[in-house]
């Protein structure tokens, strides 16, 4: 559900022009493709009751609930200083983005206005642009709790099916011949 959502909402950012970088989208398409697969090696091997599978999902599961558990958890604890040093370091780093923001926030600079400067921005003709600091800045703190809070939920989701997985991969098949072993 997870992946199919990542993808989704990829492809939405792509078709409505809020996304113009290839990076972001093939990133995300590609989690979202790479979770995909995994809750298909834990479907199959729940339904052929394979341990090796069910183990490799579950081992594949733990490793995706850290990492997601400390990114939401670094998302929840940013301060608003943190967030604008991480905004300020992503703002001088990345030209194509720069260029996105202006144009979609209609702001111009990170910090101040100037003149001087090429923006892309529909306000830059009339010269009464504000900075895009505090438009960012604004919206950031909010998708960093949204984001936080639903990686959150998510990782102690995968946290049951970590248990659950456990607890049925030492079942024994019930289509099995009842003499076998395991």
């Amino acid at each position: 559900l997870v992946s199919l959502l990542l993808i989704g909402i990829a492809a939405w950012g792509i078709g409505f022009g809020l996304i113009s970088s290839f990076r972001v989208v093939g990133v995300a398409i590609a989690v979202g493709i790479f979770l995909f697969l995994i809750a298909l090696v834990g479907l199959i091997g729940a339904v052929k009751h394979h341990q090796v599978l069910l183990f490799f999902y579950m081992i594949i599961l733990l490793l995706v609930f850290i990492v997601q558990f400390s990114v939401s958890c670094a998302c929840l604890a940013l301060n608003k200083e943190q967030q604008s040093q991480l905004l300020e370091v992503g703002w001088n780093n990345t030209n194509s983005a720069r260029t996105d923001i202006e144009r979609n926030l209609n702001c111009c600079g990170f910090r101040v206005f100037d003149p001087n400067e090429t923006c892309s921005s529909d306000c830059f003709t009339s010269h009464h642009c504000q900075p895009c600091a505090p438009i960012i800045e604004e919206y950031s703190g909010m998708v960093l709790r949204f984001v936080g809070g639903i990686g959150l939920f998510f990782s102690f989701t995968e946290i049951l099916g970590i248990w659950l997985t456990y607890r049925y991969r030492n079942q024994k098949d019930p289509r099995a011949n009842p003499s076998a072993f395991l």
